[in-house]
């Protein structure tokens, strides 16, 4: 997690996970990347899920990934910054886009002035590389364990999340996945 700046014009100085928006080269496989059967079936899961590593690689420094002997393979990561293939290329790894799983999604209240329906993803941490660092969008990145008690500020959505994610490393299926939304100010949940 990180903290956004003070100055960010959505929920400036609240510790969040990094993220962002999709981009075109998201779409595209990327070279070493491991299909599994239904790729076709989850074409658009897998694209965010390659934002979600493009995005945490951009805002704190971290690849997740597996190991990779065939370096050619880092060369050409279609639609992606020379830095992230660098950094794959340097760290022997390729991205490991199938290590993600989708655990939940939310939708922003309809009074926030900034939209978003994001996706939130769970990987094991033995496949992430490097050393959380701050970037341009986030300060006082790292990792927070749990029992350590959680930063602050930390929006609900947030604490929902990470909440899934820590009942899912304790055992509890990826079966369903909750929409966080809102009606009016309250929040919901709903599980598909």
């Amino acid at each position: 997690m990180g903290c956004r700046g003070r100055g960010a014009r959505f929920m400036p100085g609240h510790y969040v996970f990094p993220g962002g928006g999709l981009q075109r080269g998201d779409f595209r496989a990327w070279p070493g990347e491991s299909a599994g059967p239904d790729e076709n079936a989850k074409t658009t899961i897998r694209a965010l899920a390659r934002a979600a590593i493009r995005e945490t690689f951009e805002e704190t420094g971290l690849l997740i990934g597996r190991p990779c002997r065939e370096r050619s393979l880092h060369l050409d990561l279609p639609g992606q910054g020379r830095d992230l293939v660098t950094a794959f290329a340097a760290a022997g790894l390729a991205p490991a886009v199938d290590a993600l799983h989708l655990i939940g999604r939310a939708i922003t209240p309809a009074r926030s002035p900034i939209r978003f329906h994001a996706r939130f993803f769970l990987a094991d941490g033995e496949r992430t590389a490097g050393q959380p660092c701050a970037g341009d969008e986030l300060e006082d990145v790292g990792f927070y364990p749990v029992r350590d008690g959680l930063p602050s500020p930390i929006s609900e959505v947030t604490q929902f999340m990470l909440g899934r994610a820590i009942d899912i490393c304790e055992g509890m299926a990826l079966e369903a996945t909750p929409l966080y939304s809102y009606v009016g100010h309250v929040p919901r949940v709903r599980w598909s």
